[in-house]
């Protein structure tokens, strides 16, 4: 199907489509038991030690105003402002595969305050205004003891606040998270300013993250191999240095890893239309992203990681994108038909244990074809569902026509009911 929403998918079953409608955008079931199924399963299969969890704001497009959380904010989708909805995840990322676990969808404080707005798209009482690291750190809370992990990672709409990254310390928890370009730190490795005798003694200047960038040598970077990718292997450069970040209003923080990565602008293309403006800069050869690792956490110091681990970290981060991708391609994440507050959470948790039955199915496959991949799993079973619902028969093909006519004199009805004048003589004799 081009699109899988509920129309698409009723059409597809033989079905009244708002029924499945109904059951998706109004019905009052609980979706967050199956999110614990879910939880369960992804971290029996794919769990480890190591294992890395990573939060990610993902944007949904819409062109109305009616849909719950829709507002005028930034659109990764569309890598602009844009009228859009934005959902806050929490992914899973294992040498075995990654997975989606768990969302919140996040309210922008005016729908928040807007009482109207609230009961029109059946916004619970309970449901007040949260930032989005907020968000992450109540899914952290939640399942942070029953998912294994050693690492948090985050880009930097989640890694410019340091309130965040002080709460993931206070929880003990090694991150690693993006920032923008024009973060300031003092680099505590470099050469401190001639001490003239008197005063204080000088310590060294602070600078954005960018401008140090520009003072470091040929030689200074490290290039590892992250992965074997389709077209060869996929390779980044990094270096590190500990220094001293800032707080809000110019205070100072604590002392930081500052991890700088570059990548060839061909390689760095697909990921620059995702990210905020200042999360990266750029050369004429290279695309440069900036994190920020913890050098102490609540229980103490932490050794230096070393390079090959933060871009395994780092390398996580990039797999939740690829998680979307998969939710929006071969499941219909992005594909749904709904306003209200209990739609989108039924549609999101409905999504995600589709994507990990394609990924249990996948890796169930390659037991037998290690080259199976995930779409050729879900273009199989798509082939087997229409065998069964979709028999080529003179009866089914003309209930499938018949259904189509029906959905646009349907539409041309209620264009003319929603503007307050009567549908053709045809419409109210045939429809009414």
């Amino acid at each position: 199907m081009d699109r899988k929403n509920a129309e698409k998918i009723a059409a597809l079953v033989d079905v009244e489509h708002l029924v499945i409608q109904a059951f998706i955008g109004t019905a009052p079931w609980d979706h967050r038991p199956l999110i614990t199924v879910l939880v369960g399963q992804v971290i029996d299969q794919l769990g480890e030690p190591d294992g890395v969890i990573a939060f990610d704001p993902s944007s949904f497009p819409k062109r109305g105003t009616h849909s719950v959380g829709v507002k005028r904010q930034w659109c990764s989708h569309r890598g602009k402002v844009d009228n859009c909805q934005v959902g806050v995840f929490m992914g899973y990322v294992s040498r075995h595969d990654h997975a989606l676990l768990d969302f919140r969808l996040s309210l922008p404080e005016e729908w928040a305050r807007d009482k109207q707005r609230r009961q029109a798209c059946h916004v619970p009482e309970a449901v007040s205004y949260r930032t989005r690291h907020e968000q992450c750190l109540e899914m952290l809370d939640l399942w942070g003891e029953q998912v294994p992990h050693g690492w948090v990672t985050g880009d930097d709409e989640l890694g410019r606040h340091t309130q965040f990254r002080q709460a993931l310390r206070e929880r003990g928890e090694r991150y690693v998270l993006g920032v923008p370009c024009t973060t300031t730190v003092r680099d505590l490795e470099a050469p401190l300013p001639t001490y003239q005798g008197r005063g204080r003694r000088p310590k060294a200047p602070w600078h954005s993250v960018s401008a140090w960038r520009h003072a470091l040598g040929p030689d200074e970077w490290t290039r590892l191999t992250v992965r074997d990718g389709e077209k060869g292997p996929v390779e980044i450069e990094l270096v590190t240095r500990r220094v001293q970040t800032r707080l809000e209003r110019k205070r100072t923080g604590p002392h930081e890893w500052l991890v700088v990565t570059r990548r060839p602008l061909a390689d760095e293309g697909a990921l620059a239309g995702q990210a905020s403006p200042d999360a990266r800069d750029q050369d004429t050869r290279y695309g440069y992203r900036y994190y920020l690792t913890p050098t102490e956490v609540a229980n103490g110091d932490l050794e230096e990681p070393s390079l090959r681990e933060l871009a395994r970290v780092i390398k996580a981060g990039m797999c939740i994108e690829a998680s979307f991708q998969r939710g929006k391609g071969e499941a219909g994440m992005d594909a749904y038909q709904v306003r209200t507050w209990e739609g989108w959470h039924h549609h999101m948790a409905l999504t995600l244990i589709a994507v990990w039955f394609l990924i249990r199915e996948t890796h169930r496959g390659q037991q037998w074809t290690p080259a199976l991949t995930l779409p050729q799993v879900r273009y199989g079973l798509s082939l087997l569902l229409l065998e069964v619902f979709c028999p080529l028969s003179v009866p089914s093909i003309c209930r499938h026509v018949q259904r189509q006519l029906m959905r646009n004199e349907l539409a041309r009805f209620y264009h003319h009911r929603t503007r307050n004048c009567l549908p053709p003589r045809k419409l109210r004799r045939d429809i009414q």
